[in-house]
């Protein structure tokens, strides 16, 4: 027997104890979720010669994907790393725009705006409708 295969057996035993011992990932741990969150969004504008025009804020609630998921690891005689990595994050799985209206709007020298189009401010903000426990790196959505 050579070093290289030794050492491939020794890993495999001690996964195996691992898992056995109850470290390992249980179906149904996975705690992915959408939840509430309030963000205090700006938004600048600027001119044609990129001097600031307007500044507008405002507390917003928006959505957002928090949570774990179940990943492993293990031995594979098969990968060129000697490992096969099956992970998962979580992530949004829809996301839906969204129109939020920014009610603090000041000029450049720090002036309110309270009158005409320049006191309010739309901007469209896409946001997690759903959160679930996709792929690592599927960005196919």
């Amino acid at each position: 027997m050579d070093v290289g295969r030794i050492y491939f057996k020794i890993l495999i035993v001690v996964v195996t104890l691992y898992k056995t011992n109850g470290y390992s990932n249980i179906p149904g741990e996975e705690t992915c979720e959408t939840l509430q969150s309030e963000i205090n969004l700006l938004k600048e504008e600027f001119d044609e010669l990129g001097r600031l025009h307007r500044s507008c804020s405002g507390e917003i609630a928006v959505n957002k994907c928090e949570g774990s998921c179940n990943s492993q690891v293990q031995p594979s005689v098969i990968t060129a790393t000697g490992f096969l990595k099956d992970c998962y994050c979580c992530r949004e799985s829809y996301l839906k725009e969204r129109i939020i209206t920014l009610t603090h709007c000041y000029n450049p020298d720090g002036i309110r705006l309270t009158e005409g189009d320049m006191e309010t401010m739309d901007v469209k903000l896409r946001e997690p409708i759903e959160c679930k426990c996709s792929k690592c790196g599927d960005f196919s959505r």
